[in-house]
């Protein structure tokens, strides 16, 4: 069954728009298929073909390009038809062929997706991720569940985030690079599996970060994971000399809160911690 047409809101007549859905002012092209529990918000396009699955929400001005797939089961093998969510907010694209699953009871019920977010073809975000705004997924990525991903990260083109792991705000990681840990914000990490191989100069500059901070993450960097101190006491004196720097203090809470614990500098043993 197709929604009416109307003034503000264009839906192709080859859509297929499940009644129970709630549609803004928004453009559904042909043959696409919006299921129960769907709120599309105004300025939301679908794309011919593309499809989403509810309970989802898409946030204003986002666009789904053809054959993507959002709002699909959890590819979880506890899942058992229970009713978990995903949340997308405003001005975000989903180009050919993305998929984003909702999320599942264990891991708090719903998958969640910032602002202002680029998705290219193929890639892929698992159930219960947490992404920022301001994002940056290039062609067949692939997030692994319970990924955590803060503003402004760069995933290069077919690299892939281990289930769990976080990824710090403004960094960016090479196209290729498996991520198994956590990738501290700022850096830049590449690899199999992903080493750091310094900061992200031109993505902090980019975000209008101070060049007073940038050379005080430069310091702080430099101690942490360039002097071959073990981590938990680099970062003890890191806190004690720059620790009353908002970004260095952002960098080492970062650090101290790791479960699966942190990338390595490149040509550093991860024993070492």
């Amino acid at each position: 069954m197709s929604a009416p047409e109307t003034s503000q809101r264009t839906i192709h007549p080859t859509a297929v728009v499940d009644p129970r859905a709630e549609l803004g002012a928004v453009t559904v092209g042909p043959f696409a298929v919006v299921g129960p529990g769907v709120a599309l918000h105004d300025g939301v396009t679908l794309d011919a073909h593309t499809v989403v699955y509810g309970p989802t929400t898409l946030g204003e001005g986002t666009r789904v390009h053809a054959f993507a797939c959002i709002g699909g089961d959890p590819q979880d093998l506890k899942y058992d038809g229970e009713q978990t969510a995903l949340a997308i907010g405003r001005n975000n694209t989903f180009r050919e062929y993305v998929t984003v699953n909702r999320g599942t009871v264990g891991g708090g019920g719903t998958t969640e997706i910032g602002d202002d977010n680029l998705f290219m073809a193929c890639s892929h975000v698992a159930h219960d991720c947490k992404i920022g705004s301001g994002c940056i997924v290039a062609n067949s990525v692939g997030i692994a569940g319970h990924v955590v991903i803060q503003d402004r990260a760069v995933l290069g083109g077919l690299s892939a985030v281990h289930q769990f792991a976080r990824i710090g705000r403004c960094a960016m990681i090479g196209g290729g690079a498996m991520v198994a840990q956590d990738v501290p914000p700022f850096t830049v990490a590449q690899g199999d599996r992903a080493r750091l191989f310094g900061l992200n100069i031109i993505g902090l500059r980019r975000a209008g970060f101070d060049p007073t901070a940038i050379e005080k993450l430069r310091g702080a960097y430099r101690d942490l994971f360039g002097k071959g101190a073990p981590l938990r006491i680099a970062i003890e004196r890191v806190r004690a000399s720059d620790g009353d720097i908002p970004e260095v203090a952002e960098l080492l809470g970062f650090l101290s809160g790791s479960s699966r614990g942190v990338c390595r500098a490149a040509g550093q043993d991860p024993a070492q911690d």
